[in-house]
């Protein structure tokens, strides 16, 4: 991240030729290479599912209630729950679970269902949040299902679950691509704070960073409890539960003209102090599971 910043910095780096490469191959050859290594059952990917779509309801509630209090706008409601919805569960969440995990594919599959349904969520909801036209939920819908993502997950499970050979000449160079993504997903996300510009009004980014980084485990880890999971599920969710405000609820706001400073700073706010609040939990996760 340090390097990616520094870089950024000294040669103004093409940030969205980043993304491409991070979106559009490094990532879904990371998908693609870890589910096919792992077999993860039915049974548990409906839970993980439940879980998050029940994780990220309350943290809906939540967020309601207090914008209610703070009697904000509805522009900078959207953007304010935005911050606390959408997580970084790509090249934050991803790196982060395959650091803690060493390479664990049944870790990294729990990781992947997050990253999944983040990025529905954000391409769909948070733009509908922010623009409520049909033509941008067409354009949200289209644009989805053009992401490579979608596909090399689904390749990757049908053929882990059918046992199907994959020949070297495809698995070896996957692998490559796998490798390379943790680098160049740390590497970009630091390129990209260094684009971060912040002004004044950091009380609603306070909020934001409060509900995401301290709140939004805290809930984690009482439906853990709730619905009984253990061991390194409990582990690898609590963490991916963690992780600070994606980098995409900046990018729709700017996209968007809905505040876009304002989700900037909290973007830059929460990646910072992420590193202590998500060390925490990963100690955290290590103790009670």
């Amino acid at each position: 991240m340090a390097i990616g910043y520094i870089c950024q910095r000294k040669f103004q780096l093409h940030i969205q030729t980043l993304a491409r490469l991070n979106i559009y191959f490094l990532v879904p050859g990371f998908i693609f290479v870890r589910l096919y290594e792992t077999s993860i059952q039915l049974n548990i990917f409906m839970k993980i599912l439940s879980f998050i779509l029940l994780y990220v309801f309350i943290l809906y509630i939540v967020v309601k209630l207090i914008a209610k209090v703070l009697k904000l706008t509805h522009g900078t409601e959207a953007v304010f729950s935005n911050s606390v919805l959408f997580f970084n569960s790509g090249n934050y969440g991803v790196p982060v679970n395959d650091l803690v995990f060493r390479s664990d594919p049944f870790a990294a599959s729990i990781q992947v269902i997050f990253l999944m349904f983040q990025n529905i969520f954000i391409f769909t909801y948070g733009i509908f949040s922010l623009q409520a036209v049909d033509s941008g939920k067409l354009q949200a819908l289209l644009a989805y299902l053009r992401m490579p993502v979608i596909y090399a997950l689904l390749l990757g499970l049908f053929l882990g679950a059918f046992n199907v050979s994959v020949p070297g000449f495809i698995l070896v160079p996957a692998n490559y691509i796998a490798d390379a993504m943790i680098a160049l997903a740390l590497f970009t996300l630091g390129a990209q704070v260094a684009n971060i510009k912040f002004t004044s009004g950091l009380g609603l980014v306070y909020v934001s960073l409060f509900l995401r980084l301290i709140i939004g485990p805290f809930i984690a880890l009482g439906m853990i409890y709730t619905i009984g999971l253990t061991g390194i599920t409990a582990q690898a969710v609590l963490i991916a539960s963690s992780m600070p405000t994606s980098v995409n609820s900046a990018v729709i706001a700017e996209e968007y003209g809905n505040h876009p400073d304002v989700a900037a700073q909290i973007v830059l706010f929460s990646t910072l102090f992420s590193s202590i609040t998500v060390t925490f939990v990963i100690y955290l996760s290590k103790v009670l599971f």
